[in-house]
C-alpha cells in the first residue's frame, strides 16, 4: 500500500510541475558576481538588482537583498554583514545565493494581494566558460531549489554573442569579450560552439581592488568598496583623456585613523587599472593566435565586440584596436547582453539545446 502511494505521488510531480509551469513565467537569468538581471517572458527585464546580500551574522537570517542589500554596504552594525554569495562568477556561499535567486524568482512571480506563490518556472543562465562539473553542480541546484521545472546552463560568451546580435551558428567566426564583475570571457564562436576561448578570473572586481591598493599605497588612505567602483566609474579610463578628469574622494587615514580626503586624477587612475587591462589586452591576444588561419581572418575583417560593465571604461575599445590592430566596438547595450542572449536561447528550443551545456 505505502509503495502504491509513494509510485502515484512520484509519477504525478511532472504532471503537477506542468500545471504550474502554464502559471510561471519562463525565466532567462545573468547570476552575475556582481548583478543579477532577470528577462520574463513577454515582459522584458523584470530585475536588475545588485549580487548582494545583507542578513545576520550568527543566526544568518537573511535582512535584505538587491539593492536594498547595496545601500548597507560598510553602514551595517557588527550584528549584519553585507555578503556578495558569487565570487568570480560562480557560487562561493550556496545557502545566501539560494535565498537570492529564491527572492527573484517570486518577486517576479509575485502578485498585489496574493500572500503566497507557486512558480515553476523553466531557467536559462548564463554562467563562465570556465566553471568545474562541480560548480555547474551547484547552480543546477540552486535553480532546482528556487522552484524551477526545468534549468539549462549556457556559456555566458556564446549567450553574450546572442545578446549582441551576432549570428553565432554561421560558419565564420565571431569574437566576443564579456568583462563582468569577476569574470572577463574571451571566445571565438563558430557554428553554435567556442572554438577558442578563456575565461579570467580578473575583471571589474579585480579593477575596483586595483584601485583601493593605489590609493592606499600612495596617500595611506582605507578606501571604501563603493567608492572604488564609484571613482572606476565616474573618472576611469584605459585611453588619454582629451581633457583629463578629478574627483575628491574619502576614506579613512590609515595613520591617524580619521577620516580624509584626497583629490584623484583620471590620470592617477588610468595607472592604478593598467596592470588588469593590460592582461586582459594580452589574453585576447593570445586567443587570436590560438585561433585557426581561417577564422583569425574572419575577426580581422569582422573585428571584436566588447560587453558587459567592463566595456564601458571610457577608451578600452581603442586600447585594444590598437593594440591588436583589429577593429574593436562596443555591444549596442553592453550591460544586458548575456540576459538578452539566455532570452533568445529560451525562444529557441533547437539552438538552446544544441548550445546548453548542463540542465535538469
Amino acid at each position: 500500500m505505502l509503495f502504491l502511494l509513494y509510485f502515484l505521488s512520484a509519477s504525478m510531480i511532472p504532471v503537477i510541475d506542468h500545471i504550474l509551469g502554464q502559471f510561471s513565467q519562463d525565466l532567462a537569468v545573468d547570476l552575475g558576481t556582481a548583478n543579477t538581471l532577470i528577462y520574463a517572458k513577454g515582459k522584458g527585464i523584470v530585475i536588475h538588482e545588485p549580487s548582494i546580500v545583507a542578513q545576520h551574522k550568527k543566526s544568518k537570517k537573511v535582512v535584505a537583498i538587491g539593492s536594498e542589500a547595496r545601500t548597507m554596504i560598510g553602514k551595517t552594525p557588527l550584528s549584519i554583514v553585507t555578503v556578495k554569495p558569487l565570487k568570480d562568477g560562480v557560487i562561493s556561499d550556496y545557502d545566501t545565493t539560494l535565498s537570492m535567486l529564491s527572492y527573484f524568482v517570486k518577486k517576479v512571480h509575485k502578485k498585489p494581494g496574493r500572500r503566497f506563490t507557486f512558480a515553476r518556472p523553466k531557467l536559462v543562465i548564463g554562467i563562465p566558460s570556465g566553471v568545474t562539473e562541480v560548480e555547474r553542480r551547484a547552480i543546477l541546484d540552486v535553480a532546482r531549489e528556487s522552484g524551477a521545472r526545468e534549468a539549462f546552463l549556457v556559456e555566458e560568451p556564446m549567450a553574450a554573442a546572442l545578446g549582441a546580435g551576432i549570428a553565432v551558428d554561421e560558419p565564420v567566426g565571431s569574437m566576443v569579450v564579456d568583462i563582468g564583475g569577476g569574470t572577463c570571457e574571451i571566445a571565438l564562436i563558430s557554428l553554435g560552439g567556442v572554438v577558442v576561448g578563456r575565461s579570467l578570473k580578473i575583471a571589474g572586481d579585480t579593477m575596483d581592488r586595483d584601485l583601493t591598493r593605489y590609493v592606499r599605497t600612495r596617500y595611506g588612505l582605507a578606501l571604501g568598496e563603493k567608492s572604488a567602483e564609484e571613482v572606476k566609474i565616474q573618472i576611469g579610463s584605459a585611453y588619454q583623456l582629451q581633457m583629463e578628469k578629478q574627483m575628491t574622494v574619502r576614506g579613512r587615514d590609515l595613520e591617524k585613523g580619521l577620516p580624509k580626503s584626497v583629490r584623484l586624477t583620471s590620470a592617477q587612475v588610468r595607472e592604478a587599472l593598467a596592470p588588469t587591462i593590460g592582461t586582459i589586452v594580452e589574453n585576447i591576444r593570445d586567443t587570436i593566435n590560438d585561433a585557426p588561419p581561417e577564422l583569425a581572418g574572419d575577426i580581422a575583417e569582422r573585428g571584436i565586440v566588447l560587453c558587459g560593465g567592463g566595456s564601458l571604461i571610457y577608451g578600452l575599445h581603442k586600447l585594444i584596436s590598437k593594440e591588436i590592430r583589429m577593429p574593436v566596438s562596443i555591444a549596442e547595450e553592453p550591460l544586458t547582453c548575456v540576459v538578452m542572449g539566455c532570452a533568445k536561447l529560451m525562444n529557441n528550443k533547437e539552438l538552446l539545446s544544441r548550445v546548453a551545456i548542463a540542465h535538469i
